[in-house]
């Protein structure tokens, strides 16, 4: 049974060096009916850096199969009300659940996502305020057919809706993500919370540095896989 005011945040955690960090910003947020769930994907490093948190979080570990696989398994384990994913690497900012709860009930919506700052391998901010204010659903659904501008740690959404799109295709290796998003956009409204909420991790080691070529392929894939639904759906959009 889901709790109707808890949030489960997964991390998926595979070999990073900073999830304790991530962790730790969990822990410190100011809304306190938070579920934790780290998901390690086989890990063969740094789990030692999790031992003195075990007893405040949902720890599961699983053979390697990815983020996607990861996630899922996460959210298959959730009891909460809603579903926050937050990569090993990048750090909450302490009012980010709060906020988005707050957000997602006053609009009535189902999926809020916010602007969010980078930071280097020493945590140092290193960025002016990252993300796109999106004047209209029109806007917002032509943006999402190019590309896709929502960190994935900087979401919060409703648990039913995995119920009517899926989970996580553990098909796609880096643009889980992306293909999640475009199945919603359909179905539910969206908010955005124009302040910076997160801080997303910039290294060497990140899979968006080490795979970007597979992951261009896989974008184009995904992209070619939503045009002909989300194309409709803009053509009704503009007709209102």
């Amino acid at each position: 049974m889901n709790h109707k005011s808890r949030v489960s945040v997964v991390i998926p955690f595979y070999n990073c060096p900073y999830v304790d960090q991530a962790v730790e910003s969990v822990l410190a947020q100011t809304y306190t009916d938070i579920e934790l769930i780290v998901v390690d994907d086989g890990s063969t490093r740094y789990m030692e850096k999790l031992e003195p948190y075990r007893d405040r979080i949902v720890y599961i570990r699983k053979k390697n199969g990815g983020t996607a696989s990861a996630l899922n398994l996460g959210i298959k384990a959730s009891s909460g009300a809603y579903f926050a994913w937050l990569s090993a690497d990048d750090l909450f900012h302490p009012d980010k659940i709060r906020r988005q709860l707050e957000t997602i009930r006053s609009y009535g919506t189902s999926f809020c996502h916010t602007a969010y700052y980078y930071i280097n391998e020493l945590g140092e901010r290193f960025s002016g305020v990252i993300g796109m204010q999106f004047d209209s659903r029109s806007h917002l659904i032509e943006t999402m057919m190019s590309g896709c501008p929502v960190n994935g740690s900087s979401v919060l959404l409703d648990m039913q809706i995995f119920s009517r799109v899926g989970m996580f295709n553990e098909g796609f290796l880096y643009t889980q993500d992306y293909d999640l998003w475009l199945r919603i956009l359909p179905h539910y409204k969206w908010s955005y919370i124009a302040e910076p909420l997160l801080d997303y991790r910039v290294h060497q080691e990140m899979g968006s540095v080490i795979h970007n070529e597979a992951q261009n392929r896989e974008i184009a894939l995904v992209q070619a896989r939503h045009k002909g639904i989300l194309t409709q759906l803009l053509r009704e959009e503009k007709a209102k």
